[in-house]
């Protein structure tokens, strides 16, 4: 991921700072410690800089081998700075950061330059807790079981420990090099990963144990880092509002943005915020049945041979599949098959209650069990040697998880925000399932609203470009604080209007068709 510091380059001011200490003489016995302190209120601007007890040990010998200058890696807490590690003066060894975003089904890392703010790698990886439970609700279930809590903990921060390592071998350096890690999940994630109590999260009034875990010595979490690395856990607001959701908000500068923007992270759960620099509201789509099974679990997980993408001839009305690396066809991702039921609904395969057509779907059109399909695919060309298709099931998901997310889109922006979605000035997308998704397409079936289409902007991996940001911007962390403060959040799983909003949503493109011009166009 490459992640400018923010104000450009020129304009780069991190976590570290160059430093000249006035040399003590007769009459101005300042402590060393203290005469470290001043200088070092001066370079971050604060009244209170924390110098650990094992740096002060070194201090005398160290300054006068250096000539009183130095660099020193200060990092922040809610209270205070606090200084990180000393380095002798020009000093270019390797200062690196961790920014790593976890995920409930993939953990994503990225190495930082500490004193360029550039990301120097990235790689991902399942998320190891994955074995124990495939989503939050059943490892947050198996967290209860006797030690279930410590071997969810484990397995993620393992994970993590032999993935750094290997991103640190393959880019030239070692994890020793690595002084501070920022890292962001959802409420639930960030919980198991710190070996937190996470049972009072799904359960009624869905109190976390910790909103702000607020800086912390990286190998308390159990961290294989640099013996003085500090580590940061991105906030939470609610139950289903994580810091992941806080980290897209510094990436996307929501909150300096002066016009309305939208950001909508699709994940396991459909995250949402709607704001400006004046004021931000959010919700979490986790809204009960109407999202259950989750958007990000339709079809399958990208990869060779997934089928990513569908088009629709315009002039033979028939199906054009694309397949990642242009493989064989294994199987379909969630981003194609929101194309796929664009395709289908504008063909008429489907209709408005997003049912198959069978006339207009033909011989396509199987009965497998008792269940209508659609093969998209035949077995002689697939790459697993049988039909690959969408069943009438798998539709009926779709279509409760568009209804959901349109619907979600609705009651944050138009009866919370006061806001016609016209009235948006940019619609971000983040999320790696939200990532793929085509405008045009999740227009055409009513998943997102009928927007011009030059307002939706990909914003990737939010989560984590939020923590290299934080790990790369030095204003990074009160800007977090100050979100996290102000910020009004709607628990959307005691939303009434919800589920009387969702009925309407469900059908293609909506029941209210002229809520999509654009769509009725193409009809």
């Amino acid at each position: 991921m490459d992640v400018a510091p923010a104000g450009g380059a020129g304009a780069f001011r991190g976590w570290l700072h160059d430093l000249t200490l006035g040399k003590p003489v007769l009459g101005n016995n300042l402590a060393d410690a203290q005469r470290l302190e001043q200088a070092l209120k001066r370079a971050v601007g604060s009244d209170y800089v924390h110098v650990p007890w094992e740096l002060v040990q070194t201090l005398p010998q160290q300054l006068r081998e250096w000539d009183f200058a130095c660099r020193a890696l200060v990092f922040k807490d809610r209270r205070s700075h606090r200084l990180v590690q000393l380095f002798p003066p020009g000093d270019d060894s390797p200062v690196l950061g961790a920014a790593v975003d976890i995920g409930t089904t993939r953990i994503v890392l990225a190495l930082v330059d500490l004193s360029t703010g550039k990301a120097l790698a990235e790689q991902g990886m399942d998320n190891p807790q994955a074995g124990i439970g495939p989503d939050v609700l059943a490892r947050i279930h198996h967290s209860r079981q006797p030690s279930g809590l410590e071997e969810l903990r484990h397995k993620a921060v393992t994970g993590v420990n032999q993935t750094l390592a290997a991103l640190c071998s393959q880019a030239g350096y070692a994890p020793s090099d690595i002084y501070l890690f920022a890292g962001a999940g959802n409420t639930a994630m960030t919980h198991l990963f710190m070996g937190l109590p996470a049972w009072e999260i799904i359960r009624e009034p869905y109190i976390p144990c910790v909103n702000i875990p607020d800086t912390q010595p990286a190998d308390r979490l159990g961290l294989a880092l640099n013996p003085h690395a500090q580590a940061f856990l991105f906030p939470n607001i609610g139950s289903y509002f994580g810091g992941d959701l806080l980290a897209g908000i510094l990436h996307a500068d929501l909150d300096r943005r002066e016009a309305p923007a939208l950001m909508v992270d699709v994940g396991t759960n459909a995250e949402i915020v709607v704001g400006s620099r004046d004021w931000l509201i959010a919700c979490a789509g986790a809204a009960g049945p109407a999202l259950e099974g989750g958007v990000s679990k339709m079809g399958m997980t990208a990869g060779p041979g997934v089928i990513d993408t569908v088009a629709l001839d315009p002039e033979t009305q028939s199906l054009m599949i694309h397949t990642i690396d242009d493989q064989p066809p294994i199987g379909i991702c969630g981003s194609g098959m929101i194309d796929l039921a664009a395709a289908l609904f504008l063909s008429g395969r489907i209709d408005i209650r997003g049912k198959f057509h069978a006339p207009a779907c033909g011989d396509a059109l199987v009965e497998e069990e008792g269940i209508q399909a659609l093969v998209l695919v035949p077995a002689e060309e697939s790459g697993t040697g049988t039909p690959i298709g969408l069943t009438q099931v798998d539709l009926n998901s779709l279509t409760s998880s568009k209804a959901a997310m349109h619907t979600i889109l609705e009651v944050i922006v138009q009866q919370t925000a006061g806001l016609a979605f016209e009235e948006l000035d940019r619609f971000y997308v983040a999320g790696t399932f939200g990532s793929y998704i085509n405008p045009g397409s999740a227009i055409s079936i009513g998943m997102l609203p009928d927007l011009p289409h030059e307002i939706f902007e990909v914003l990737g991996n939010s989560s984590l470009g939020g923590c290299i940001r934080l790990l790369s911007d030095h204003t990074a962390f009160d800007r977090v604080m100050a979100v996290r403060e102000s910020i009004t959040y709607v628990e959307l799983n005691v939303n009434q209007e919800f589920m009387n909003l969702f009925s309407g949503a469900k059908f293609y493109p909506h029941t209210d068709a002229s809520r999509f011009p654009s769509v009725r166009r193409l009809l």
